[in-house]
């Protein structure tokens, strides 16, 4: 099909993955929209669900823990304005190498509706190893290890927190899909299809759908104009032979 025929016999029901003005590293903004604009473009949309999700604290764009009342209250107004949307306050979590393997501390989880998490280029010794081994022709076998490390660390954040989403796995760092998909398939973690990265590609996702998993399409908006976007990650979806029934926020259309 192409995307028209796509945007015609299915839709988006939520896009838990979206990010605001909070993703922000001083004055310089990471994310465009406020949450009332991304709530706007949802309804706009015609989704029913939107989750607020910027980046955790140790992200150079990470959201300030101090600041969650004040997106709790944007939520509420967002809310009120827009009563047929239901907002969720998420967090896009760093895999990192912390006691619980993230950023988000297991006694911060209750400051958030739920927690996705992912690889980002965070300034850690490892992420910057990861940026260099994708602009860097190096050694194979230095390639592998780090293969194993980020692999091993996305094992660990998912065996020992309740992630919900794992967030464009593959993208900031080489990862075995294999053993992703397996840790993924324990825990009864989506896995992201995102409209924003390149990663996972038709040749991740054939992997992953040789498991017992289920997906997700996620726009990662990093402005309210993007909120929303599936239309083409479903295509790469049905590419890569994974069936609509398996991804949680598509819908078909039945006519009448």
């Amino acid at each position: 099909m192409n995307p028209q025929e796509l945007a015609d016999k299915y839709i988006i029901t939520g896009d838990y993955h979206t990010h605001t003005v909070y993703s922000r590293t001083g004055p310089h903004l990471h994310g465009k929209g406020r949450i009332i604009e991304n709530a706007a473009a949802a309804v706009s949309k015609g989704l029913r669900e939107l989750a607020i999700t910027d980046h955790g604290p140790s992200d150079v764009y990470g959201l300030s823990l101090k600041d969650i009342p004040k997106m709790r209250r944007d939520i509420a107004e967002a809310a009120e304005k827009y009563p047929e949307l239901r907002i969720y306050l998420g967090v896009e979590a760093d895999i990192t190498d912390s006691a619980n393997g993230l950023d988000v501390r297991p006694e911060e989880f209750e400051l958030f509706d739920f927690v996705n998490a992912g690889y980002h280029y965070v300034p850690n010794s490892h992420m910057i190893a990861n940026w260099l081994s994708f602009h860097i022709p190096f050694p194979k076998a230095w390639k592998e290890r780090l293969r194993r490390q980020n692999t091993d660390r996305i094992v660990k954040a998912l065996k020992s927190n309740r992630i919900r989403i794992l967030t464009h796995p593959g993208d900031k760092a080489f990862i075995d899909e294999h053993a992703v998909a397996k840790a993924c398939e324990e825990t009864g973690t989506l896995v992201e299809i995102n409209a924003k990265h390149r990663h996972p590609d038709i040749r991740d996702l054939k992997i992953y759908a040789d498991y017992d998993v289920s997906f997700i399409i996620s726009s990662d908006a990093h402005s309210p104009d993007k909120v929303g976007n599936y239309v083409l990650s479903l295509a790469l979806a049905l590419s890569a032979g994974i069936s609509p029934d398996r991804i949680v926020n598509i819908e078909e259309l039945r006519s009448i």
